[in-house]
Parts: C-alpha cells; sequence; structure tokens
C-alpha cells in the first residue's frame, strides 16, 4: 500500500508498444553511454519532464526484448492535482517515442498497484503460417514455412493448460521463481485475418502470472507438436515430465503481444 499526503493521485496507464528495439519492459541500470532503451524507462523520463522531478512507474509484469504490448497496465503516483487523466494522455503521447503510445489514463484507488492488483494476465502469440509475411507486418509474427495448422488438434493439445498446474517443462533456464506453479484460466488456438487479409494462426493463453518465456516455449512445443502430427497426449506427459529438455523450442519473441491486464477475477498466488 502506498501511504499518501492529500495532493497525492494514483494514475492508471493503459501502455500499447512496439518491442522490437526494447531491451524490454524494465527499466536498466545505466551504464554510461550503454544504458539500455527500454519501456519503463522511456515512460519515466517523459513522466519526469511533466512533474520535475522522478516519478516511479508500476508496471503488471515485464516484458522481454522484442515482445510487444496492446495492453500493459503500469500506474504512478502524483503530486500535480491540475492535471486531467486526459490531459496526461495527451501530453505523455507528445513527449513519448512513436514505438509506445498512452492508450488509457485513469485514476485508482491510492492503494492500487499495477503487479498486485492483477489477478491475470492475457497473452496473445501471432503466427503466419506461410513462406513469407508482408513487410508492414513482419515485426509482430512468427512465420513458419511450410506448416497448415490443423485447430482441432492444437485445442486438443491445449486442454491440460488448465486450472492449478506445474509449468516447469516450459521455465527457461535462469528463472528464479520461488514457484513453478501457475493458475491457468484459458488456452486455446483461433485463426484471424490480419489488416491485410492474410490467415494468422492465434495462440491465446490467460493466467494468473507466467514464468519467463513460458507463452514462447508453449507457443514453440505446440506449433512442433501440430506440425509433426504428435500423438493427442504428447502435451500432457510434457506438462508431467517437469523437465524443459521435454519441450520444444521456444519461439521467437516477435509474435507475442501482453494482450490485457485483468483486475476483476480472483487474486491467486504468484
Amino acid at each position: 500500500m502506498m501511504n499518501s499526503n492529500s495532493n497525492e493521485r494514483n494514475i492508471l496507464l493503459k501502455v500499447s508498444y512496439d518491442g522490437t528495439d526494447f531491451c524490454g519492459w524494465q527499466r536498466q541500470d545505466e551504464k554510461g553511454s550503454e544504458a539500455q532503451r527500454t519501456v519503463q524507462g522511456e515512460i519515466e523520463k517523459a513522466l519526469e519532464k511533466l512533474h520535475k522531478a522522478k516519478t516511479t512507474l508500476y508496471g503488471s509484469g515485464r516484458t522481454d526484448s522484442g515482445v510487444h504490448a496492446l495492453g500493459q497496465a503500469a500506474n504512478f503516483i502524483s503530486t500535480i492535482p491540475s492535471i486531467s487523466c486526459i490531459n496526461y494522455l495527451r501530453a505523455l503521447n507528445t513527449f513519448l517515442p512513436q514505438d509506445i503510445r498512452i492508450l488509457e489514463v485513469k485514476e485508482v484507488p491510492l492503494d492500487f498497484n499495477s503487479r498486485f492488483s492483477a489477478t491475470s494476465r492475457v497473452y496473445r502469440y501471432f503466427i503466419n503460417p506461410s513462406d513469407t509475411s508482408p513487410a508492414n507486418n513482419s515485426r509482430f509474427v512468427w512465420t513458419v514455412k511450410n506448416y497448415t495448422a490443423n485447430i482441432e488438434r492444437l485445442n486438443h493439445y491445449c486442454e491440460c493448460l488448465r486450472g492449478e498446474i506445474d509449468c516447469a517443462s516450459f521455465a527457461a533456464s535462469g528463472d528464479n521463481s520461488l514457484s513453478t506453479n501457475r493458475y491457468i484460466d484459458d488456452a486455446f488456438f483461433f485463426m484471424q485475418k490480419d489488416i491485410f487479409g492474410n490467415d494468422l494462426l492465434v495462440f491465446q493463453i490467460e493466467a494468473n502470472a507466467f514464468l519467463w518465456k513460458m507463452v514462447r516455449t508453449l507457443t514453440g512445443t505446440l506449433i512442433n507438436l501440430d506440425k509433426s502430427n504428435a500423438p493427442l497426449d504428447s502435451m500432457e506427459k510434457i506438462l508431467a515430465a517437469r523437465d524443459r529438455t521435454k519441450a520444444g523450442v521456444t519461439a521467437p519473441p516477435t509474435g507475442l503481444f501482453l494482450y490485457e491486464i485483468k483486475f476483476d477475477g480472483v487474486r491467486r498466488h504468484a
């Protein structure tokens, strides 16, 4: 909980960004001229211009280098009562680079925290099952050549990805989470058209939280199983093994989007 004086306000942002040219979400320690460009760092610079003081931004979760967002949530404490939410939106988008856009701004209770108040996170991974991708969306899809998706089979593999499960098979080496258990609300595939009329395969997954590179490893594993026409119980066996070597490749970051943060569900363990 954030203690405050009567002038403090808690401001929540809905943030969209093209993660291609960022070293992830989280602010990096500056190392002279080699400081890495991050989404959190860029927004905090814009907030400092507005507040004339350093302002800490609290994100709902970290995204890795190259990963995008359509609905990242982040909040900060403001001591300026005169700036309305709509003016925050306009001012921040004026100060921010074009690969970060603030989509919504609203005031929330002072004890709200984007990370700890979130009840689930929704990710979408976009796959182009074609030999090539239009230049306009090549930064935002994983192009998988010589592949025809079997939606029915993919969704059968996903049936075991629901409820409280140990996701150790999909944790990257170096993940420092205290537990590999996560509560997955849903996971499924569907097809949709991009703005150019091309068919995209979309993997959507919602959970209370995710291990490092978990969504990308799940995606790569599921696509490999489908491409090889693996038995329908293959995903269940990989999950039960609790062994990263039993899973497939980690899909590249290009197709992954933090799609939505939900705050109205059941709060489960981190």
